[in-house]
């Protein structure tokens, strides 16, 4: 089993804007993705979250506002949207929701 490194990227401010877990490649040339990823606003709100696996996203993800209210939330299948996406407005009122198959948009709620 390979070793996760955390990695953070930060704004020229130097506050954390993505911090997420990685492994470095087989063959040693490239760090891959792998675990949890959180990405912060510059005033340090939790922008996204999610999972990564094999470098792509995996699982569940959700979005937020800058006000901290939830902006979205659904599935990914191998660096796919999958399945219904909900999104809401910065005031938290449901927006029309999408319907995902492999990353293709096939309709709305």
């Amino acid at each position: 089993m390979q070793d996760l490194h955390i990695a953070e990227i930060s704004y020229e401010s130097g506050a954390v804007h993505f911090r997420y877990s990685r492994v470095l490649s087989e063959d040693g040339t490239r760090w891959i993705r792998q675990g949890l990823f959180v990405e912060y606003s510059e005033s340090g709100v939790v922008l996204a979250e999610g999972s990564y696996l094999n470098g792509k996203e995996e699982g569940s993800w959700c979005s937020f506002h800058e006000n901290g209210q939830k902006a979205s939330e659904g599935l990914y299948t191998d660096g796919k949207e999958e399945g219904t996406w909900h999104f809401w407005n910065s005031t938290g009122q449901p927006e029309e929701s999408v319907i995902y198959r492999g990353g293709e948009e096939v309709g709305k709620k």
